[in-house]
């Protein structure tokens, strides 16, 4: 069954179509679109998709969703008067068409890898479809909505803000049966100044919950009073905490050769589990999708058993062997929430424990505080040589000893030398940043030990 007609999205876009067409998908980016797909041409900042309509075309798109006919392109069109609107109206449409039952997720940290542990555990119990990659901003939401087939029974949709209102907007799109906040921490604070306005923005979430819904809230975080009072606020009809103090309880965990067992107390069922990638955080987000699940009258034994297949992504914790090197890539963003996770996994690993931490972007004024208070959790996990990168890390830098100091570069690429002349066989590398401190550099080089590079 296709997922959009030509006169479905005719009707949903008050937009024309040239022709008939039929597609399967929905793509945004030439490089990866697939056959059959619409290709949807935004315009934004220094790019005009208009630009790349025949180049999809030429990969076999079969319809392009545009406001002008390019010139020489032959495919069939869907002119529009304005191609975000018209993607977000097929959101909607796609919605308001779905028996679906809709989850959506946010947070500081973890909201990827969470999103596709929920996948994960859905498809067990029927098709799920998910947001790929971390599509959650404003193009990203609605393009993973619209891209929701008809004969789906779960959707799982993440979603994103650095700004007040922003998610108040994309969860009117997604109108989920249950809500899920992974975690508040200090992030963005550039745009927010503290944390509790951090909450209150993240709280944002449950405002789109339809009737009879669902919060999930971090139940150890130190502003989950705070969320559950903005739920309340909101009429949220259930209002559930997850952890290890909450409503779902996380009880254990324990090393397993494959990942992790994880033992919880899910709103009354007792689950033992084998996880596929080891780690405190992602265990009680584990908790935190199994405590979805049930809210939504969903098998939890069958959902928690196919998590022994989960994996780390790329970027959020994903591991691989460099030579006799194992390192664990964390490169895709960083918070100190996020960091303090990743330095508590780094501190369960046998060998030297090294830590190579680039700069945590849009901290605001509290920055140096923050990127000094690092100290901690890398004491605490017994990390053996730390590596930084960035002018930010130079408040971390003072703090840390003698012994401790591999070296601090302004770049990833200035500090590769100095990593590779103090390697050693049986060492544990974590590499952590914020994207903007492009620690992807790193674990490039780190690939290339092993002739791996991608």
């Amino acid at each position: 069954m296709s997922l959009w007609t030509h006169s479905e999205a005719e009707a949903a876009t008050l937009g024309a179509a040239s022709a008939p067409f039929a597609v399967d998908g929905l793509s945004i980016d030439t490089r990866t679109l697939r056959p059959g797909d619409l290709f949807v041409a935004l315009t934004g900042g220094n790019r005009d998709g208009h630009a790349f309509v025949q180049a999809a075309f030429d990969a076999q798109a079969a319809a392009a969703l545009v406001t002008h006919r390019p010139e020489g392109v032959t495919g069939a069109l869907l002119t529009v008067a304005h191609t975000q609107r018209a993607l977000e109206d097929l959101a909607r449409a796609a919605r308001a068409r779905s028996n679906a039952k809709v989850i959506a997720v946010t947070g500081s940290a973890g909201k990827t890898t969470t999103k596709e542990i929920m996948r994960l555990a859905l498809n067990a119990l029927g098709r799920t479809h998910a947001s790929a990659a971390s599509y959650n901003n404003h193009w990203g939401v609605p393009l993973s909505l619209a891209g929701l087939p008809r004969e789906a029974e779960y959707g799982v949709f993440e979603v994103g803000m650095n700004h007040f209102g922003e998610l108040r907007n994309l969860v009117g799109f997604v109108r989920p049966h249950v809500a899920m906040v992974t975690t508040v921490a200090p992030a963005h604070l550039e745009f927010f100044g503290n944390a509790e306005s951090i909450a209150d923005a993240k709280s944002e979430i449950f405002e789109g919950l339809l009737p009879g819904g669902a919060a999930l809230i971090p139940a150890d975080n130190e502003h989950s009073a705070r969320l559950i009072a903005r739920a309340a606020q909101a009429h949220v009809g259930r209002i559930c905490t997850f952890g290890e103090t909450g409503e779902a309880r996380l009880l254990s965990i324990a090393p397993d050769a494959a990942g992790m067992r994880v033992k919880a107390d899910i709103l009354g069922t007792a689950v033992d589990c084998l996880v596929g990638a080891p780690g405190a955080h992602i265990a009680s987000n584990v908790v935190g999708v199994l405590a979805a699940v049930a809210l939504m009258d969903g098998d939890v034994l069958n959902a928690a058993a196919a998590l022994k297949d989960f994996s780390a992504l790329k970027g959020r914790g994903a591991r691989f062997d460099a030579g006799a090197i194992h390192v664990i890539d964390e490169s895709y963003n960083a918070n100190p929430a996020s960091m303090a996770a990743a330095l508590a996994l780094l501190g369960t690993a046998k060998g030297r424990k090294i830590a190579v931490l680039g700069s945590m972007l849009e901290m605001g004024e509290g920055a140096d505080a923050h990127h000094a208070g690092l100290i901690e959790p890398i004491t605490a996990n017994g990390v053996d040589l730390v590596f930084a990168v960035g002018p930010e890390m130079a408040a971390l830098w003072r703090e840390v000893p003698g012994a401790l100091r591999g070296a601090h570069a302004q770049t990833a690429r200035e500090l590769l030398p100095a990593l590779e002349n103090q390697l050693r066989p049986g060492d544990t590398v974590l590499v952590k940043g914020s994207n903007g401190a492009k620690m992807s550099v790193v674990i490039e080089a780190l690939k290339a030990r092993k002739g791996e590079a991608s």
